[in-house]
């Protein structure tokens, strides 16, 4: 057996278990586990402590948290909204985001901040879908039209983001026009399997055994779950395109496949259960231990970085949702702006692909990271006061007084 060591691992589950721990005595403090998870990794690792080292256990699961996250995201997706004038709208304000990222992209590569300036428009062009969702749900504003604007656009965002970044800085050799026969190609295949998938469950024998079997020791669907992940993720490799994409259409399609759920209520919760109560917390944790925080405070330049990345992404993604403003009021299109612009994980899978690929300095992707740890700090708790409307005044009845003559005019 190799000399392999757990004590990281160990260290980084228990910082995954710890963190959700700590903000449940805490209720009223609204924060993602995530960031805490990130943090944690930070100070742990070796900007600070040096308790923690990304060895190859660490390293392998999470890779696998990456696709995990990426399959939950694509989960989250239902395709029977994308319609109408609603996406009609997360689209065109998803090609504005582009347009007004174009100038700021150059205008940091020409203060010397960054070599690929596309690269970091795709990064700060996404939302966090999974963030989004549950702010709007406390806010009870998940059905409204302002909840579906928000989501449809969280949606487009992330879709879209996720196809440019492996589109145009895949690790693969190969031009943009042989990638995106092939991207054609793959989503071909990812189609076929997914109907194939949809044909085969609605078959009466298989069903009736898939429900047999789906909540013995089998647990039949979430193997098939995880075949159709492992089996997307490597094919998009394989035919050159970013292990991410593959992750995310395999959510999609089980989503798509997951339709009526009558019969199957548990599926999504035990997937949720191996991706956020495992490998996703490994993810973050352990992109947090590799995040450059001690090159951000050697260069106070650099410090400089956090707040202008953050300003660039409530800019490209905060200002789109004014299209709306007609439609949502003042109130309700700031709130979208705040969500739109409230992103995290795609920033720190895009990061750290910048960085494989050498187009993004640690330096440079530390502070993307950090705008993104802000923005969920600061966005979602502000967007979340706008959409909870006061509560109305209390009407007090006036006293019933039985003698006409001792009333008060009033």
């Amino acid at each position: 057996m190799p000399d392999v060591s757990f004590d990281n691992l160990f260290l980084v589950v228990l910082v995954g278990a710890a963190a959700p721990l700590a903000l449940g005595f805490a209720p009223r403090l609204r924060l993602p586990s995530v960031v805490l998870e990130l943090v944690a990794g930070i100070v742990l690792g070796p900007a600070v402590l040096g308790w923690l080292e990304v060895d190859l256990p660490v390293q392998v699961l999470s890779l696998i948290g990456l696709a995990f996250l990426l399959f939950l995201s694509g989960l989250e997706i239902d395709a029977r909204r994308l319609k109408g004038a609603l996406l009609r709208g997360a689209v065109l304000g998803y090609l504005l985001t582009l347009a007004i990222g174009v100038p700021i992209g150059l205008t940091l590569d020409a203060a010397g901040w960054v070599s690929t300036p596309v690269l970091v428009v795709i990064a700060l062009s996404a939302t966090s879908l999974g963030l989004v969702v549950p702010v709007l749900k406390d806010a009870g504003q998940s059905d409204s039209r302002v909840g579906q604007s928000a989501i449809l656009a969280a949606t487009v965002a992330d879709f879209a983001a996720i196809v440019l970044l492996s589109l145009l800085f895949s690790a693969s050799d190969g031009s943009t026009g042989s990638r995106l026969s092939l991207l054609g190609l793959f989503v071909l295949l990812v189609a076929v399997t997914g109907l194939v998938v949809s044909r085969a469950g609605r078959a009466m024998r298989l069903g009736e055994v898939l429900v047999m079997l789906q909540d013995t020791t089998a647990e039949i669907r979430v193997r098939f779950a995880v075949v159709l992940l492992i089996a997307f993720t490597a094919l998009a490799e394989r035919v050159g395109l970013e292990s991410i994409l593959g992750a995310f259409l395999a959510g999609v399609v089980v989503g798509m496949v997951d339709r009526d759920s009558t019969s199957h209520p548990d599926f999504r919760t035990k997937l949720e259960a191996i991706g956020f109560g495992f490998l996703i917390p490994v993810f973050f944790v352990s992109s947090g231990a590799r995040l450059d925080l001690q090159g951000l405070l050697d260069q106070p330049s650099a410090l400089l970085r956090v707040p202008v990345f953050l300003l660039a992404l409530l800019v490209m993604r905060g200002l789109p949702a004014l299209l709306q403003l007609r439609a949502l009021g003042r109130r309700s299109s700031v709130a979208v702006a705040l969500l739109q612009a409230t992103s995290l994980p795609f920033i720190v899978a895009a990061v750290q692909i910048g960085i494989e690929l050498d187009r993004i300095s640690p330096v440079t992707g530390a502070a993307m990271v950090t705008a993104g740890l802000l923005s969920v700090l600061i966005f979602p708790l502000v967007a979340l006061g706008l959409l909870r409307s006061p509560a109305p005044p209390v009407a007090v009845p006036e006293p019933l007084d039985r003698d006409p003559a001792t009333r008060i005019t009033r």
